[in-house]
């Protein structure tokens, strides 16, 4: 096999303007079909020149043509079609996050280790080489020992009526759509999971569910982070590490794509600023690690581990906003 055959399971806005374009740039991957229970499949197909189009999740499923699935299913569907997939033996790349709770995320594991099939969490971000030039600028010590993370994702919701990010049944709520990233970055730069999280929240009183949070985090080693998610205030996707002889800051963290690519590092050490500019295709990067651990047999970046210790912190932080206290994890 020198290419992935995928199909798209839904036809999410998120699988039209990313991820079925970067397929589509992709070296080692083609997408062959395109399902959907809202009569739209034929329509997309045709778009993106997909051969195949199903009004059904099962029928695509069943296609012997099909080596992996892409699902951007709402939140709360995911460990069940993504169990329905492995059960078919097909390899998943699953939009995040990949479940609502740990214990989920296990039931999932199980079934793609049953069934001999490579999962993989979409954080696109996760593969912008712009993080792993921050954790070389951490190791070379540039900015001595580090002491705190601090992130930010945010943004406006307008249509707040109609979009299912305010679902508290689909798993709606800030830290679900945008605040896992902060805590996936925290975990994957500082190489480390809190021991515990303080999470104070703002609880939309129509929909009973969070619109703003902010996070405190506790490490070993006298490390802290704090992590804000909102859909209440302007764009900012955005980190911050700072030690105890500089700082590095990355405006674009988690959207370098919305602006062309381009990844900015900023270093800050005394009265010196100097930046970094590292440019790829996030997206395309994303198709193409999975596709080559499914054609080689071998583990994506994101493996479960780090998926169930994400899911763990979110699950934490939920706890914190519902009992108002600290969580140990």
């Amino acid at each position: 096999m020198t290419q992935v055959r995928w199909g798209i399971m839904s036809t999410a806005g998120i699988a039209q303007f990313e991820l079925i374009p970067a397929f589509q740039r992709a070296t080692n991957a083609e997408v062959v079909a395109i399902s959907s229970l809202s009569g739209k499949a034929q329509e997309v197909a045709e778009q993106f020149h997909i051969a195949k189009a199903y009004d059904s999740y099962t029928e695509m499923l069943n296609d012997s043509e099909i080596d992996a699935v892409y699902i951007p299913l709402p939140n709360h569907l995911h460990k069940e079609w993504v169990i329905k997939a492995a059960e078919q033996k097909k390899h998943i790349l699953c939009e995040k996050p990949a479940a609502l709770t740990e214990a989920d995320i296990k039931d999932m594991e199980q079934a793609c280790a049953e069934n001999n099939v490579i999962f993989m969490e979409a954080y696109m971000y996760h593969f912008h080489p712009q993080h792993h030039r921050v954790r070389e600028l951490i190791k070379d010590n540039e900015i001595g020992e580090v002491k705190l993370f601090k992130g930010s994702f945010s943004f406006h919701l307008t249509d707040r009526k109609t979009n299912i990010r305010l679902d508290k049944d689909l798993g709606g709520g800030s830290l679900y759509d945008v605040g896992c990233y902060n805590i996936h970055a925290m975990r994957n730069i500082l190489q480390m999971e809190p021991i515990a999280v303080t999470t104070h929240a703002k609880i939309d009183p129509e929909y009973q569910v969070e619109t703003s949070s902010v996070t405190y985090c506790e490490f070993e080693k006298d490390i802290s982070a704090v992590l804000d998610s909102s859909f209440d205030v302007a764009w900012r996707d955005e980190y911050e590490v700072i030690g105890t002889e500089g700082r590095i800051i990355v405006p674009h963290a988690y959207r370098p794509d919305l602006g062309g690519g381009g990844g900015v590092i900023i270093i800050d050490k005394g009265n010196i600023r100097r930046t970094e500019t590292v440019v790829t295709d996030q997206y395309r990067d994303q198709v193409e690690n999975i596709s080559f651990a499914i054609i080689n047999n071998t583990e994506p970046l994101i493996d479960f581990d780090n998926t169930r210790n994400n899911t763990k912190v979110i699950e934490a932080c939920l706890q914190s906003i519902e009992t108002g206290g600290k969580v140990y994890l």
